[in-house]
C-alpha cells in the first residue's frame, strides 16, 4: 500500500495550484532523461558522431554537411518517432489500467494494438499505401476494434474490469488470425513488408512517420490530463463517482477512445510495440507512490523505455538490425511473468 499523496498548494493571487512534490520531481527527472537519451541515440549508428557535434547540429551549427544530413535527415525522425510513440503508449496504458482497474489493462494485451495492426496491414498488403495512410489506417483499425470490444463487454449499460480484458483478448485473437490470413494471401513483396512492419521497427523512419504521432500525442495528452482526475475518482467505484457528479460511462468511453487513438498513432508510426504500455504506468506509480492516474509521468517513462530499448538494440554486438518490437516483447514477457507471480490478484 502506497503512502497517502502529499500536496503542496502554491497560490498566485486568486489562483492556486496543488502540487505533489515527489510526482513533480520524478516527472522532471524522466523528461530530462528522455532528452539526454534522445541526444545519445543520435550519436549511435554506422557513422559514430560525437555528442558535442550532435548538439551543435541540433542548434544549427553542424560541423559539416554530412553530419547535418545524417543527424537531421536520418536519425532525428527515428528518435522523434521513438519519443512520441513511447509517450503515446505510456499514456494509453495508464488509461486502460485505470478504466479496467487491472494491471493487465494494456492495449497490446487486450487486443487494441492488434486491431490497429489489422488496419495497417490492410493498407500495406491490399492498397500498398504510403506511411501516412498506414498511420491513419492504424488509428481507424484501433478505434473500430475498441467499438467492437466495448459493445461486446457492455452489460447493464456499463463496461470495464475483467469483462473488458477478456473480451479484448478474444477479439485480439480473432484479429491476429485475420492478420495472418492477410499475410498468406497477399503478394510476396507486400507480405514481406507487412511482416517487417509487424516486428515493430524504428529503422528507416522519416518525418512522414514521425509527424503524425508527434502532432497527435501533443494534441491528445492534454485532453487526457483534463480527464485524469475523473478517472482517478472512478477507480473508487462507479457509484461513488456518480455521487461526486461524474458522468461515469461517457467519461469511460471518452478515455477509451483517447487511449485507442494514442495506441493507434504509436502503432502506425513504429509497428506493434509490446511491453511499453504495460510497464510504463506501473513503473511510475511505484516511483511516485501516487494514487492519481499518471499522465505526464507515464508519457515520460514510455518515451524513456522506448528510446533506451532502441539505443541498446542498435549497440548490440550483432550484425543485424534487431526489431525493437521483438526486443520489447522479450522484456515484456519476462516482466509479465514476474507480475503474475508477484501479484495476489490480477
Amino acid at each position: 500500500m502506497s503512502a497517502p499523496d502529499r500536496f503542496h498548494v502554491l497560490r498566485f493571487g486568486s489562483l492556486s495550484l496543488r502540487v505533489q512534490p515527489r510526482l513533480a520531481i520524478v516527472s522532471a527527472v524522466l523528461l530530462v532523461l528522455t532528452a539526454v537519451l534522445g541526444v545519445i541515440s543520435l550519436t549511435v549508428g554506422t557513422l559514430a558522431i560525437p555528442f558535442g557535434d550532435v548538439l551543435a547540429t541540433l542548434f544549427g551549427d553542424a560541423p559539416d554537411v554530412r553530419t547535418d544530413r545524417v543527424v537531421l535527415g536520418l536519425r532525428l525522425p527515428r528518435t522523434v518517432t521513438a519519443i512520441f510513440a513511447g509517450a503515446a503508449l505510456g499514456v494509453s496504458g495508464a488509461i486502460f489500467q485505470s478504466v479496467s482497474r487491472n494491471a493487465l489493462g494494456s492495449p497490446d494485451v487486450i487486443g487494441f494494438t492488434t486491431g490497429a495492426a489489422t488496419g495497417a496491414i490492410v493498407q500495406i498488403v491490399v492498397f500498398r499505401a504510403s506511411a501516412l495512410q498506414v498511420s491513419i489506417a492504424a488509428v481507424v483499425g484501433g478505434l473500430l476494434t475498441a467499438v467492437v470490444v466495448y459493445l461486446l463487454s457492455r452489460k447493464a449499460g456499463v463496461t470495464g474490469g475483467f469483462r473488458l480484458i477478456l473480451v479484448g483478448i478474444g477479439v485480439g485473437a480473432v484479429l491476429s488470425a485475420v492478420n495472418s490470413l492477410l499475410l498468406v494471401t497477399g503478394d510476396l513483396d507486400d507480405a514481406t513488408s507487412a511482416n517487417l512492419w509487424l516486428a515493430g521497427s524504428l529503422c528507416a523512419r522519416t518525418w512522414m512517420h514521425a509527424l503524425p504521432v508527434l502532432i497527435g500525442t501533443v494534441v491528445l495528452i492534454p485532453i487526457v490530463a483534463l480527464l485524469a482526475r475523473r478517472a482517478t475518482l472512478m477507480e473508487m467505484g462507479d457509484d461513488l463517482a456518480q455521487q461526486l457528479g461524474i458522468r461515469v460511462e461517457p467519461t469511460r468511453v471518452g478515455l477509451m477512445l483517447l487511449a485507442v487513438a494514442l495506441a493507434g498513432l504509436a502503432t502506425g508510426a513504429a509497428g506493434p510495440i509490446a511491453f511499453v504500455a504495460l510497464a510504463a504506468p506501473q513503473l511510475v506509480t511505484r516511483l511516485t507512490r501516487s494514487r492519481a492516474v499518471p499522465v505526464v509521468s507515464a508519457a515520460a517513462m514510455g518515451a524513456v523505455l522506448l528510446v533506451l530499448a532502441d539505443t541498446v538494440a542498435q549497440t548490440l554486438p550483432i550484425n543485424a538490425a534487431l526489431p525493437i518490437g521483438r526486443m520489447t516483447g522479450i522484456i515484456g514477457g519476462i516482466y509479465l511473468i514476474w507480475l503474475l507471480t508477484r501479484a495476489k490478484q490480477v
